[in-house]
């Protein structure tokens, strides 16, 4: 398996499984990757999903691009005429996942890793971590997020910075730009991330699921209209047991027992 998956807690915890290519996509990855993702989608018992990859080199290199069996072979061309409504790894930017999403970043993100970043929610780094959209020195177009995710999370003079030199950035200048919530030591980004697993999951699970779906939908109309928006999810938190029991719990000075429902 070229990713690992699994749900405990309310918790899914997906990782790209590919150490020796430094975590690289291929075909293979990317069709077990949608799979995961469905099936987040489709499940009731997830509250927050944490991604990362294995080993302590790379979070993701992005695409495969070694080839032979395991790589990707298509030309630039041939990869853009596809279609990705998702963007890279199926997440870079993925609107129909309604529970937060936190990237574990461990150590390089480069190019579609990048974008996968991108498409989180809350990104947590370890202080060695590298990132970049190094497209253009091998002939190539950050394609899947890059020209269309970096854009419009950080000023334009930044994120043409990263993408017309395709260099690589500490994780301290990412954070810098705003696209990182914490940089810890490597030893303690597992400390980390579970910090804010529990804050998440402390949450009513209906209130995450509105306020991620209603962002998602949301973000490119005018307040006004924005807020006139009723979102399925919007509706199912406002009229749920939970509103009430958020309301009962706090009155009485207690941890609320959320039903989901």
């Amino acid at each position: 398996m070229n990713v690992e998956y699994s749900v405990a807690d309310r918790v899914a915890r997906v990782t790209l499984n590919r150490p020796e290519r430094m975590n690289a996509v291929d075909p293979a990855t990317e069709a077990e990757l949608e799979k995961v993702w469905l099936d987040i989608e489709s499940r009731t018992d997830v509250s927050c999903v944490v991604l990362t990859g294995a080993g302590e080199k790379a979070f993701c290199a992005g695409a495969d691009l070694k080839g032979g069996d395991n790589g990707i072979e298509k030309s630039g061309l041939q990869y853009w005429s596809q279609s990705h409504p998702h963007g890279f790894g199926g997440i870079a930017y993925r609107k129909s996942m309604d529970v937060p999403l936190i990237a574990r970043v461990n150590g390089f993100a480069l190019g579609g890793g990048f974008e996968m970043v991108l498409g989180c929610d809350i990104v947590i780094a370890a202080d060695t971590a590298k990132f970049g959209l190094p497209e253009a020195r091998v002939g190539r177009l950050p394609l899947e997020g890059g020209m269309i995710q970096l854009q419009r999370k950080i000023p334009h003079n930044l994120a043409m910075g990263v993408m017309l030199t395709g260099k690589r950035f500490t994780a301290a200048e990412i954070a810098g730009y705003g696209l990182i919530n914490e940089v810890v030591p490597l030893a303690e980004l597992d400390a980390a991330v579970q910090r804010w697993v529990e804050d998440i999951v402390a949450c009513a699970p209906l209130s995450l699921r509105a306020i991620k779906q209603t962002v998602n939908r949301t973000a490119h109309l005018p307040p006004a209209e924005a807020q006139a928006l009723r979102t399925p999810a919007l509706i199912a938190a406002l009229v749920s047991e939970d509103a009430d029991e958020g309301v009962r719990a706090f009155q009485e000075k207690r941890a609320p027992v959320w039903q989901g429902r």
